[in-house]
C-alpha cells in the first residue's frame, strides 16, 4: 500500500498529486529479453542507418548530404559557403553540424581520400594522409558538387528509386542514388557496425566501368584480365600477389601489401617519400623512424623532415655518407608502415541485409539494381509521353471544327458545363476535354492546332521505342553499356598506384647484413647482460657489477647469434646478439628487463644463446619434476619478439638448463640430497608448456632446489648419486661436501 506524501514545507516546490506505480521497485528481467529489447534494435540501426554503405556506393550520411546539395542547386553552380550546406543538410540529417560537416570534409577534393571526390571544395579541407593537419571551419570553406555528381543524380526526378519521408515528415529523401556507374567499387568505403564491418579497397573508374561493359556482355568474363588490381588516390604501390587479388575478387575477403614510392637524390644524398600507403599517415612514419633511430635500429639517417605543402605530400630523409638508399628502404619497408597492408571486407547492404560478395557478385546486384533504375525511367518516359499523346488525340478531334469547340463553349450558360459539353460534341474523354478548354482564344487558330498535333507521329515513334526497351532486357543492358562508356569517356584518368612485382623486388629484398665476430656473453643473477669482444676482455680488468649481483652464465658465441631470455612469468624474451653494443668490463651492462620492455616486475632468470636451434631445454620444478624441451620449438618463422607459455608455470621454477646434446644432470633437494640422472632417460615433449616427469622423489613440505649440467670430476664417487627414476637420491659423501660443486642454486 504507497504511502502518501507529506505537504510541501516550501511553498516554491510543486505539490505532488499522485506517484508512479511501480516506482522504486527492483524488478528482475532475462539479460536475453534485454538484449533482444534494447541491444538488438541499436546493433540493427547501427548496421542498416550508419556503418555498412549499399549498392549505389553511399552510407545514409553521405547520401543524405549529396543529395541536400543537389536540391540547393550546386550541380554545376557556384559555390556556397559549408555551415550552409551543413545547414539544409540537418534537415534530412538530424546529428549535430560537426559530423556533418566531418562527413562533407571526407568527400571533398580537397582532403584528397577519395580517387573520385564528389565534392568540389575551395579553402583548407586537411588532408587524408596527415593525422595533425586540421581542416578549416565551415564558415571559412566553400564547395558545390563536382561534374562527377551529374552521374549520381541522372534522372533522379524521374522515378527511377524510391523516396522515403525524412525524420519528421516533411521532406521527401532518396533511399538510394541511380548512379549510372558502379561508385560502390569506384570510391574506398569503410565502417565499423556492431559486430561487422565494411571494407571496400578503391578502383580505377575506367577499369570499373570496362570490366562492368564486358561482365552485362558475358558473365563468366575474366575479371582479372580488365580489373587489375585496386587504385589508391594516394598512388604508391601494390605488391602484386595473383592468387590474393583472385581471392578477393572471389570471395569479397582478403588483404594485399602497399608500400610508399621514393626517389633518391644524388647531389643532397636524401630519399624523398611522396606516396604512402592509404593505411598510414606522415607523422606514423616520421615518429617510428625517429624511434628506430633512437634505439640505434637505424643508423644510416642524419635527419628526417616532413616538408609536406602546396606540391603535396613530401618526407625528406637525409642519409650518411656511404648509405646504400635501396637497402635502407628495404628495410624501412620491414620495420615501418612505408610497406602496409590493406584489409578487404566487401560487406554491402543489398535490399537492407548486409552481404560479403565478390566483385562478380557485386558486379550482378548492381546490375539488377541499376536495370531497374532504368526500366522505371523509361515507364516513367512512357507514361508522359502517353499522357501527352493522348492530349494531342483531344486537340486533333477539334481540328475539323474549330468554330463548333467555339459555339460550345459560347453557348454553355454555366461554367462547369464546358467540359462536359466539350466530352459530348467531340466524343472525347474528360482529361482532353479539360486540356482543349484551357487553350488560350489566342490559339485559337489551324496554325497552332497544326503544330501540336504534327508531334503526333513523333510521340507514337517514341512511344513504340520506349515500350520495345521495357519488353527487351537485352536493350535495357545496351543502354547500361552506352552510359558507362561515356563516363569512362568523360571522367576517366589513369592508374595512379603503380604494381611492383614479386620478380622486380627479389633481390633488393636481401637480410640486412649483421657484421658476425667472437663474442664473450656475461649474464648476471640480477638481470644485467654484457657483451665483450674478445681483444676487449683481454685488456679489462674485473666486472663492474651492483653490489650484490654475481656472473650466472659466460658463453662464447658470435655477434649474429639469437638471445633467448627466459622470465620468471614462464615467457621467452628473443632478440639478437646485434642488438646489444659491445661493451666493457668496467659498465655495469644493459638491464635486460628494461632492454626488452618486459612487464612490471617480471625478471629475466636464465640466457640462452645460439643459432641453429639444436639441443635440449631442460625446466626443473620445485615438484621433483623435469621437462624436456627441443631448442626448435622457440624458434619462430616470423621475427616476433616475445612468447608466453614458454614452459609450465604449475610449479615453481627450480632451474633451466642448456644442453646441446643427451648428457648428465646433477639436481639437488632441499634435505641436501644430490641425484645423478642421464637426461635420455626423460622423454622429449615437442609443447613448451609441458609438465615434464617426476625424477626426483620428495616427501611433504621437501623441494627440488637446484640444478646444473655435470661436468667430469664435480663428484668424488658419481656412481653413488646414479640412481633408478625416479628416485629420492643420496645424501653427499664427505667428500663430496668439501667440494664447491654441490652449491647450486
Amino acid at each position: 500500500m504507497p504511502r502518501k506524501k507529506k505537504q510541501q514545507s516550501s511553498p516554491s516546490l510543486p505539490k505532488v498529486h499522485g506517484i508512479i506505480e511501480g516506482a522504486g521497485e527492483i524488478m528482475e528481467q532475462q539479460i536475453t529479453d534485454t538484449l533482444e529489447q534494447n541491444y538488438m534494435p541499436y546493433a540493427m540501426s547501427v548496421i542498416l542507418s550508419r556503418a555498412i554503405p549499399e549498392i549505389d556506393g553511399f552510407k545514409p550520411s553521405h547520401r543524405k548530404l549529396l543529395y541536400t546539395m543537389y536540391k540547393m542547386g550546386l550541380l554545376g553552380s557556384a559555390r556556397t559557403k559549408s555551415a550552409n550546406i551543413v545547414g539544409q543538410t540537418m534537415k534530412l540529417n538530424p546529428h549535430g553540424d560537426s559530423a556533418i560537416y566531418d562527413t562533407m570534409v571526407r568527400l571533398s577534393r580537397g582532403y584528397e581520400a577519395l580517387l573520385h571526390p564528389y565534392v568540389d571544395s575551395k579553402g583548407n579541407f586537411g588532408k587524408f594522409y596527415s593525422r595533425d593537419m586540421a581542416w578549416a571551419a565551415s564558415r571559412y570553406t566553400e564547395a558545390r558538387l563536382d561534374d562527377l555528381c551529374q552521374e549520381l543524380f541522372r534522372d533522379i526526378d524521374k522515378d527511377t528509386v524510391d523516396f522515403v519521408d525524412n525524420y519528421d515528415n516533411t521532406m521527401k529523401e532518396p533511399t538510394l542514388l541511380p548512379a549510372t556507374f558502379p561508385s560502390v567499387l569506384v570510391n574506398a568505403n569503410t565502417g565499423i557496425a556492431v559486430g561487422m564491418a565494411s571494407s571496400i579497397c578503391p578502383f580505377n573508374l575506367s577499369e570499373v566501368c570496362q570490366t562492368t561493359i564486358d561482365f552485362l556482355k558475358k558473365k563468366d568474363h575474366d575479371i582479372l584480365s580488365t580489373l587489375i588490381a585496386p587504385d589508391f588516390p594516394g598512388g604508391g604501390q601494390i605488391i602484386y600477389d595473383k592468387d590474393a587479388l583472385s581471392s578477393i575478387y572471389r570471395t569479397g575477403r582478403g588483404s594485399f601489401k602497399v608500400r610508399a614510392r621514393y626517389g633518391y637524390d644524388k647531389g643532397q644524398n636524401c630519399i624523398d617519400i611522396t606516396q604512402i600507403p592509404p593505411t598510414t599517415t606522415v607523422e606514423v612514419i616520421v615518429e617510428k623512424i625517429v624511434d628506430l633511430v633512437r634505439q640505434g635500429k637505424i643508423k644510416e639517417i642524419s635527419d628526417i623532415r616532413d616538408e609536406t605543402g602546396l606540391d603535396g605530400l613530401k618526407i625528406t630523409i637525409d642519409l650518411k655518407r656511404g648509405t646504400d638508399p635501396e637497402k635502407l628502404m628495404q628495410r624501412l619497408f620491414r620495420m615501418t608502415t612505408l610497406e602496409d597492408s590493406f584489409s578487404c571486407n566487401f560487406n554491402v547492404l543489398v535490399g537492407g541485409v548486409p552481404k560479403v560478395m565478390g566483385i562478380a557478385e557485386l558486379l550482378e546486384e548492381w546490375t539488377a539494381f541499376r536495370i531497374e533504375c532504368v526500366r522505371r525511367r523509361t515507364y516513367f518516359d512512357l507514361t508522359k509521353k502517353k499522357e501527352k499523346l493522348h492530349l494531342l488525340e483531344g486537340l486533333q478531334s477539334i481540328l475539323l471544327d474549330i468554330d463548333k469547340a467555339i459555339a460550345i463553349v459560347r453557348h454553355t450558360e454555366e461554367e462547369t458545363m464546358v467540359v462536359p459539353n466539350l466530352m459530348e460534341g467531340f466524343g472525347i474523354d474528360e482529361t482532353q476535354a479539360e486540356y482543349v478548354a484551357e487553350i488560350k482564344l489566342r490559339h485559337l487558330n489551324r496554325e497552332y492546332i497544326l503544330k501540336r498535333t504534327a508531334e503526333i507521329e513523333q510521340l507514337q515513334k517514341d512511344i513504340d521505342a520506349l515500350q520495345s526497351i521495357l519488353d527487351s532486357r537485352t536493350k535495357v543492358k545496351n543502354i547500361i553499356i552506352s552510359e558507362l562508356q561515356q563516363v569512362m569517356k568523360k571522367y576517366g584518368q589513369p592508374r595512379k598506384t603503380m604494381l611492383l612485382y614479386p620478380d622486380d623486388i627479389r633481390q633488393e629484398a636481401a637480410a640486412e647484413e649483421v657484421p658476425d665476430y667472437p663474442v664473450h656473453l656475461f649474464f648476471t643473477k640480477e638481470g644485467y647482460f654484457k657483451k665483450i669482444t674478445p681483444q676487449s676482455l683481454r685488456m679489462s680488468g674485473d666486472h663492474k657489477l651492483k653490489e650484490g649481483d654475481a656472473i650466472a652464465q659466460t658463453l662464447e658465441r658470435t655477434n649474429g647469434c639469437d638471445l633467448l631470455f627466459f622470465t620468471d612469468k614462464a615467457t621467452v624474451y628473443k632478440t639478437k646478439a646485434s642488438e646489444f653494443s659491445d661493451t666493457k668490463t668496467s659498465v655495469m651492462g644493459d638491464y635486460v628487463p628494461a632492454k626488452l620492455s618486459m612487464e612490471e616486475g617480471e625478471s629475466a632468470v636464465y640466457m640462452v644463446a645460439t643459432k641453429d636451434y639444436t639441443g635440449y631445454l631442460l625446466f626443473c620444478f620445485a615438484n621433483g619434476k623435469v621437462a624436456k624441451v627441443p631448442l626448435s620449438a622457440y624458434a619462430t618463422k616470423t621475427n616476433r619478439k616475445k612468447l608466453v607459455g614458454a614452459y609450465s608455470d604449475k610449479s615453481p621454477l627450480a632451474g633451466i638448463v642448456y644442453l646441446p646434446k643427451d648428457g648428465e644432470l646433477l639436481l639437488t633437494s632441499s634435505t641436501g640430497r644430490l641425484l645423478l640422472l642421464s637426461t635420455a632417460e626423460i622423454a622429449e615433449k615437442a609443447t613448451r608448456s609441458t609438465q615434464g616427469v617426476v625424477v626426483m622423489t620428495l616427501r611433504k613440505n621437501q623441494t627440488l632446489t637446484g640444478a646444473c649440467a655435470y661436468g667430469e670430476g664435480m663428484l668424488h664417487d658419481p656412481d653413488r648419486y646414479r640412481k633408478k627414476l625416479p628416485s629420492i637420491g643420496a645424501l653427499p659423501s664427505e667428500e663430496d661436501q668439501m667440494g664447491e660443486q654441490l652449491m647450486l642454486e
